[in-house]
C-alpha cells in the first residue's frame, strides 16, 4: 500500500509539470497565429485604402491607432496614445482624418514638442467641458503629459541628451512611454512622460552615467523650453544625394558624412534605413544624432 502512495503521490507531482510545458510550448503557437492575424488585417485595411500611402514599416502601428479611433467615435470619449515620433504621428493624422466624426489633436507637453501624444475622439467631445475633453487631458497639472526636472552637478562630467534617454530606459521603461528631454547644460534636464511613468522615474532613476541624480515630479508651468536657432542658407550642389545635401547643411566633408550614414547617425524624416545615394526632395527633414536637423528648402534647378 505504501508503494501504491508513493507511485500515486509522484504521478500527482509529475502531473503539473507535464501541463506547464504543454502549455508553454503551445504559447509561441499562439503568439505566431495572433501576429499573423493581425499582420494581414494590416495589410487588408492597406489595400483597402483607409491606410494607403501610409509608410509600411508604420502600417501595422497605424492600423492599430485607427482602431483605437474608431472605439473612441463609438462609445463617444477619448483614447490618447503613447508618445509617438513625428513620422508616426504625420501617417497616423492622415489616417484618422479620413475616418468619419473622428480627429486627432497632438500634445506632447508644450506648443513645439517633437515626440508627442495623440488625444483622438469626435469634435464634440474633444472641446467638451468634462474628463475626457482636449483641454483637461492637457491640463498643466494633471494632464496626459507629466514633466520630471532631473537636477545633479554636471559642471565636470557633462551629460547630453542620449546620457539622459540610456539612465531613463535603464530603469526598465519603454521608449514610447517618454516624449521630449530637454538638457539644461550643468544642472540637469527636464524629461516629458506619461504620468505612470514620471512617478516611477522619480524614486528609479538615481544617476545619469556616474552622477547622482534627484528626479522630482514638477507642473508642466516650470518647463523651461529653449528658443530654436535657425540658420538659413543655400547650397550649390551638383546632385539632390543625401550625402551631398547632408555634407552641405552639416558642414563637413561628403566622405565623413557618408561615414555617417551608413553607421545609422542619419535619419530621413525620422526615419532609419537611409543611404548615401537616397534621393532629397524640398520639404525633407534630415536629422544627424548629436547635431540638429536641416530641412530641405525650396530646390532650383
Amino acid at each position: 500500500r505504501l508503494g501504491d502512495m508513493s507511485a500515486a503521490s509522484r504521478a500527482c507531482r509529475a502531473a503539473p509539470a507535464l501541463l506547464r510545458l504543454a502549455s508553454s510550448s503551445h504559447e509561441p503557437r499562439r503568439a505566431r497565429i495572433v501576429a499573423r492575424a493581425a499582420k494581414g488585417a494590416a495589410k487588408r485595411d492597406a489595400s483597402s485604402g483607409l491606410l494607403s500611402g501610409v509608410h509600411p514599416e508604420s502600417v501595422a502601428a497605424v492600423s492599430a491607432i485607427a482602431e483605437r479611433a474608431q472605439a473612441a467615435s463609438d462609445r463617444w470619449g477619448t483614447e490618447v496614445t503613447e508618445f509617438l515620433d513625428p513620422a508616426l504621428v504625420a501617417d497616423a493624422r492622415v489616417v484618422i482624418d479620413r475616418m468619419a466624426d473622428c480627429e486627432a489633436r497632438p500634445w506632447g507637453g508644450y506648443d513645439r514638442a517633437e515626440r508627442v501624444r495623440l488625444v483622438i475622439g469626435r469634435r464634440e467631445v474633444l472641446d467638451g467641458d468634462d474628463d475626457d475633453s482636449f483641454a483637461a487631458l492637457t491640463d498643466a497639472s494633471n494632464g496626459c503629459v507629466a514633466l520630471l526636472q532631473i537636477s545633479g552637478n554636471f559642471m565636470f562630467d557633462a551629460a547630453d541628451h542620449r546620457d539622459f534617454l540610456g539612465a531613463a530606459l535603464g530603469a526598465g521603461i519603454e521608449r514610447d512611454r517618454l516624449g521630449d528631454i530637454l538638457v539644461q547644460g550643468e544642472r540637469g534636464a527636464q524629461i516629458l512622460a506619461t504620468p505612470p511613468m514620471a512617478a516611477f522615474l522619480s524614486s528609479a532613476m538615481t544617476s545619469v552615467r556616474k552622477v547622482p541624480v534627484a528626479a522630482t515630479i514638477a507642473p508642466l508651468t516650470d518647463l523651461r523650453v529653449p528658443p530654436p536657432r535657425v540658420d538659413t542658407f543655400a547650397s550649390v550642389e551638383k546632385s539632390m544625394r543625401l550625402d551631398a545635401v547632408a555634407s552641405a547643411g552639416f558642414r563637413m566633408s561628403r566622405s565623413k558624412m557618408s561615414d555617417l550614414i551608413a553607421a545609422g547617425a542619419v535619419k530621413v524624416n525620422w526615419r532609419e534605413g537611409a543611404k548615401p545615394k537616397t534621393e532629397c526632395k524640398s520639404g525633407d527633414v534630415i536629422s544627424l544624432r548629436g547635431k540638429g536637423r536641416v530641412e530641405v528648402g525650396e530646390v532650383t534647378t
